[in-house]
């Protein structure tokens, strides 16, 4: 019994069986009961068949050979009360009708020869209705003859009658079973069905983190063994999430800790770079401490990028959207690094608008992508000696000539400044596009509302 409730091709298969094991035992039992209600015979109702019928009222007639009318009319009036729905009468020697059974019947008061064989060839043959017997009283027909007629309709036996009336009960038996079968079949497939739904909804509703809920187990069948996968899945998930989120924790805290732990040898080292620069030293010494401060620089704005791009992907770097002039805060950010790049004689080309752009953005945040994008043009595109900066309503753009982000170059690091870059664009619902080749790279920042590119590149 275990092992039944356990699987449901066997519960199936029980199904299946009890129908087959049902009908063999159902039909002959049907037939027997059948066969008893149509063969049962009423012992006092006799001739039905025309021809025993035909026999009886022969051998009546014959019977009353030399009777007197009184014996004729008693004879009549029994058969009458016996065969009901038939009518009966007899003619005399002479010609006249006499009783009538009943006394309503429309004959002849008196026959002639004429109308006696007109009579029989109306009503003969097989199809005739209805069922006319003719034959003479004594064998005679000088003694007159007598008449029975009965209408075919009142000649079916009753079990004759039975069997019309049951001759459906077998096959709408046998159907009723077979819609039994059909009928629990679809019950049975129908649970089933019910219970794949409900695993197949609990697999599309995921909660806040993504993972499924784990669903109850009722029974363990095929579908329950499958339930119970589908929640240690689920388990396995939350264990691995919460695996996650404790690495990940971990992972910021290291790099929070180890950005403070760096930035303090960096300090000391900028400290006696600096003193060193007061002492008298050869100028190869200078362009030395020069190279030295230009890489510390460069490492603490390494560690800056990676503790801000570990605030950012946590979601615990401050964000405030405000309306900002970008024409404004675009010339002012440009502002900062136009010495920088004209030092290193890039040429610079810029289509700034005098009017407000007004965008909704965090301005620490806009800086902060303008400082990554620029310095990496200043880093990996020095080669072109080329920058161009363009403002409109619907987007910034940044083009250089140097030899492409995937290209190899002389400085490190472009990955984490463009990653900044795009959580935070992706966090003011802005756009990111690069654009990037042989000939130079684009950088377009657009608004929500824009749908065009501008190429910048000559």
């Amino acid at each position: 019994m275990n092992k039944l409730k356990t699987s449901l091709l066997k519960q199936y298969l029980l199904i299946i069986f009890l129908a087959i094991l049902i009908i063999p035992i159902a039909i002959p039992g049907l037939s027997a009961l059948y066969y008893l209600i149509t063969s049962y015979e009423d012992p006092s109702i006799q001739y039905y068949n025309g021809t025993e019928l035909e026999e009886m009222w022969r051998e009546t007639a014959t019977n009353l050979n030399d009777a007197d009318d009184q014996q004729i009319q008693h004879t009549l009036a029994e058969l009458y009360s016996k065969y009901e729905g038939t009518t009966m009468y007899w003619v005399d020697e002479n010609g006249k009708t006499r009783d009538t059974f009943p006394k309503t019947i429309a004959v002849p008061e008196a026959w002639t020869v004429s109308d006696a064989v007109a009579f029989v060839q109306g009503n003969r043959g097989d199809k005739a209705d209805p069922f006319t017997v003719v034959a003479n009283i004594g064998g005679d027909s000088k003694q007159g003859f007598m008449v029975l007629q009965t209408p075919r309709s009142e000649m079916v036996s009753p079990s004759d009658e039975r069997q019309r009336r049951y001759s459906l009960v077998i096959p709408i038996a046998i159907l009723v079973l077979l819609i039994l079968f059909v009928l629990v079949s679809v019950l049975f497939f129908n649970r089933i069905i019910k219970r794949l739904v409900r695993l197949q909804a609990a697999m599309e509703v995921s909660e806040k983190d993504g993972i499924p809920k784990v669903i109850n187990v009722k029974k363990m069948d095929e579908i329950g063994q499958l339930e119970n996968s589908f929640n240690r899945m689920i388990n396995e998930l939350e264990a691995a999430k919460a695996r996650e989120l404790e690495e990940e924790k971990l992972r910021r805290e290291l790099i929070a800790n180890m950005s403070h732990d760096l930035r303090t040898p960096l300090t000391t080292i900028r400290g006696h770079a600096f003193r060193l620069k007061q002492e008298h030293i050869s100028e190869e010494g200078k362009q030395s401490l020069d190279v030295i401060d230009d890489k510390i620089s460069y490492v603490d704005k390494l560690i800056d990028n990676l503790l801000s791009y570990t605030l950012l992907s946590s979601g615990r770097y401050r964000y405030a959207p405000e309306k900002v002039d970008m024409a404004r805060l675009v010339k002012s950010s440009f502002a900062a690094w136009y010495p920088v790049f004209e030092n290193n004689q890039f040429e610079i080309k810029l289509n700034i608008p005098e009017e407000s752009i007004s965008w909704t953005v965090d301005p620490q945040w806009m800086n902060r992508i303008l400082d990554n994008v620029f310095q990496n043009v200043l880093r990996h595109a020095k080669e072109g000696k080329y920058i161009a900066l363009s403002v409109s309503s619907q987007e910034i753009i940044i083009v250089d000539k140097g030899p492409g982000i995937k290209a190899e170059s002389s400085q490190k690091g472009v990955g984490i400044g463009l990653s900044i870059a795009k959580l935070m664009v992706k966090e003011m619902k802005l756009k990111l596009d690069i654009e990037t080749g042989e000939k130079g790279t684009a950088v377009a920042i657009r608004n929500k509302d824009s749908n065009q590119w501008t190429k910048q590149r000559k």
